[in-house]
């Protein structure tokens, strides 16, 4: 299982990115491994507010529905369209290609609240 050290990451098994004021998102490579081969990933619209531990959409498996959680509070600056023609890339992809959302963070110091790689496997 792969987990890159400068990510951030949620009990719920999303990951964050920082870059500058902006969290990149996705699930990890432990939460699309359980869930197995994803078909369907619904996504809001930019220029959604979302908060953080609330849910910001699902994902869909052959055998499971699964929430995803917002990891920061702000507004959905962009959505990766790729995941409506090509869901899977979050299989193949979970850190790269297979991003979800991108949100403007409204308060930075939320980051405190999540995991860092080695709270984040003592969790698995």
């Amino acid at each position: 299982m792969h987990l890159p050290e400068e990510l951030k990451y949620t009990k719920d098994h999303e990951w964050t990115r920082i870059d500058g004021e902006t969290a990149v998102v996705g699930i990890t490579d432990y939460a699309q491994s359980e869930l197995g081969d994803i078909v369907y990933v619904e996504l809001p619209e930019v220029g959604t507010s979302v908060k953080q531990g609330e849910s910001f959409g699902t994902i869909e498996a052959v055998k499971a529905v699964s929430d995803l959680y917002a990891p920061v509070s702000g507004e959905v600056i962009a959505v990766n369209d790729k995941l409506n023609d090509s869901p899977e890339l979050v299989n193949r992809d979970p850190y790269g290609e297979g991003w979800m959302i991108k949100i403007k963070m409204t308060d930075p110091a939320e980051l405190e609240k999540l995991l860092d790689k080695s709270q984040y496997e003592a969790l698995l």
